[in-house]
């Protein structure tokens, strides 16, 4: 039996990259991601952030997985619609399952989307993080250092070989903090907390992941302040654009002594 490939496959996006000593300009091919809003008969359950294939597949996985349905045929009708900040899945449910959705919406605390159409869902998770206005640049040579104090740091990971991490690189005084969580959202979250308990000059240093870069990495190094950040993996077609526009250094494919820039480039000196 052969695997059957996902249907509308997007041809990734080309986007120029500068290559690290001599700051080479060069290219390479990125995924697209884009903000989905699953709305079940008129009301929003979920944005999430997807690769935009397979669509109807991701619809009913997504509803038989979060048990708003039991069997397929209890998904009635899908529409994919195209809207400025994303997609809307708009899923149509057989009555029985329609009103188990909503009891369960009334007995969940905190409003999740409810209430709220795809596209009001869709504006409230693509919201531009704000501008990064430091001036603080990060000498290239940096980049390999900080990268193998992270990888130095990481306790858990070397217990669990299960973890990321989120460091703050500060150059001069090295790895200040770092925080570890199996979720690569929830260690940044954490190392955002423990910057601003210690009080540590966030718009003079680079927060540093273990993780791929999803647009929602950029928007929350966006709110912290912090204007280079850096990844041992490669960012997504959206988190570069995000990241050009709110004025924040994306640094990816850290590995050893090699990393490519995707965005603001002229916030990281080369030699």
């Amino acid at each position: 039996m052969t695997l059957a490939a996902p249907p509308c496959l997007p041809a990734p996006t080309l986007l120029a990259a500068l290559h690290p000593a001599t700051g080479a300009p060069g290219c390479r091919e990125v995924a697209e991601e884009v903000a989905v809003a699953l709305s079940y008969d008129g009301a929003t359950q979920a944005v999430m952030m997807a690769t935009p294939t397979a669509l109807e597949d991701f619809a009913l996985g997504f509803s038989l997985t979060e048990g708003i349905i039991e069997h397929p045929d209890e998904l009635l009708a899908t529409a994919v619609v195209p809207r400025p900040q994303g997609l809307e899945l708009r899923l149509s449910l057989a009555a029985p399952r329609q009103a188990a959705l909503l009891q369960r919406r009334r007995l969940l605390r905190g409003p999740l989307g409810c209430g709220l159409c795809g596209v009001e869902s869709l504006e409230a998770a693509m919201r531009p993080p704000p501008a990064v206005t430091s001036d603080f640049r990060l000498p290239a040579a940096e980049v390999p250092r900080a990268i193998r104090a992270l990888d130095q740091a990481q306790a858990l990971n070397r217990l669990t070989h299960s973890m990321h991490a989120a460091g703050f690189w500060l150059p001069g005084h090295g790895l200040l903090a770092l925080r570890e969580d199996v979720g690569r959202h929830n260690a940044l979250d954490k190392l955002g907390g423990a910057l601003a308990r210690q009080g540590l000059p966030r718009g003079q240093g680079a927060v540093l992941l273990t993780s791929r870069v999803s647009v929602e990495l950029v928007q929350k190094t966006a709110m912290l302040g912090v204007a280079v950040l850096v990844a041992i993996s490669a960012p997504t077609g959206l988190a570069i654009r995000t990241a050009a526009a709110c004025g924040i250094a994306l640094v990816g494919i850290a590995r050893g002594s090699a990393f490519e820039v995707f965005s603001r480039d002229d916030r990281v000196i080369f030699a």
